[in-house]
């Protein structure tokens, strides 16, 4: 298990640690003030853009955030491994349905709290509060508009007629983000209807990248022509490149269509935290709008919370009608959908 150790410095600037002004006092009295605050121990398998947010949240309020980032099972296993002595206070995933597993396996416990049934709407938190979202991830489809027009696409459904043989890039069965999307296919259509839709992408050829960044690079490239990627993808190759020649639609948007897919990045409170009231209070703050605009903004993701501001680039994307799926689905139907996959013959 590969896994990696980030230890975030404090950086003591004017901001205030319980009430006391800290631009006036010494340097033992900001150790100890930093040591009163506490410290909150992350796993997290989300690992970009994050840095920056726990500094600020640090500055803020003095509580230093340690953190540990690896694969979303690894870190699961990691934390059951540990039992009662782990380390970890809070996980952080990259997809709701390890969120579900984590809570299945008994590695998260619940959290009542009036701010984060505030900021985070209903549907994007578990309904016993032993996770919550705190960015939106939008999986749908990116096409390069010269070869492609946008009325020829519609739905993720579509993508398994013929004629875009040859033409589709996507993601390996591996990567959570394929299993998420056909369980919810599962969930939409049944087993069988579901596994009709991808053996028609298999029938199709799709070159297997397992790199959204490089599925758009390949698409831009002219190695293909549709994909299926999370839009923030789009978003960070645009922030590089206003010109970057690929464009995203919406999909499943029509009339009587269940709209886009969208999975979360999320967190909980472990079991067995040490920090416990630290470990909220961190949550708390990343479910504010401050926090929900640094932790979305830093990585062109949609904030949970509807009262946080959109990055603009993302913004210019457009509006759209989410798939309101029960995200506990995406975690009670993995399983399947691994199977389905390996039946399909998508590897």
């Amino acid at each position: 298990m590969k896994v990696s150790r980030r230890n975030l410095v404090v950086k003591w600037g004017a901001a205030s640690v319980a009430g006391v002004a800290l631009g006036a006092v010494s340097a033992k009295a900001h150790a100890q003030a930093a040591a009163a605050a506490g410290v909150v121990n992350i796993y997290s398998s989300r690992h970009y853009g994050v840095e920056g947010v726990f500094e600020t949240f640090t500055r803020e309020t003095g509580v230093r955030v340690r953190f540990t980032s690896g694969a979303d099972a690894a870190l699961r296993e990691r934390i059951r491994a540990e039992g009662r002595h782990t380390p970890a206070d809070m996980l952080i995933t990259v997809d709701a349905g390890n969120l579900v597993l984590a809570q299945t396996q008994g590695l998260l416990q619940p959290v009542a709290s009036e701010a984060l049934a505030r900021n985070i709407p209903a549907h994007l938190r578990d309904p016993g509060n032993h996770w919550f979202g705190l960015t939106q991830r939008v999986r749908t489809i990116l096409f390069h508009p010269a070869r492609v027009p946008a009325a020829e696409l519609s739905t993720f459904e579509a993508l398994a007629d013929p004629r875009w043989r040859g033409r589709l890039v996507m993601r390996p069965a591996t990567h959570s983000y394929t299993q998420s999307l056909v369980a919810s296919l599962i969930a939409a259509h049944g087993e069988a209807g579901a596994e009709r839709i991808v053996r028609g992408w298999v029938a199709n050829n799709p070159q297997l990248i397992d790199s959204d960044t490089r599925i758009l690079e390949v698409l831009a490239a002219g190695g293909g022509d549709v994909a299926i990627t999370n839009h923030y993808y789009l978003g960070r190759l645009l922030q590089a490149n206003p010109a970057f020649p690929v464009r995203l639609m919406w999909a499943n948007q029509a009339a009587g269509e269940r709209g886009v897919h969208v999975n979360i990045s999320g967190a909980g409170i472990t079991t067995h935290a040490q920090n416990r009231d630290q470990a909220v209070r961190l949550l708390e703050w990343l479910s504010a709008s401050r926090g929900q605009e640094l932790f979305a903004g830093s990585n062109h993701e949609y904030p949970a919370s509807p009262a946080a501001p959109v990055h603009p680039i993302i913004a210019g994307f457009g509006s759209f009608r989410g798939d309101r799926l029960d995200l506990r689905e995406l975690g009670r139907l993995q399983a399947d959908a691994i199977r389905l996959l390996d039946r399909a013959g998508y590897r």
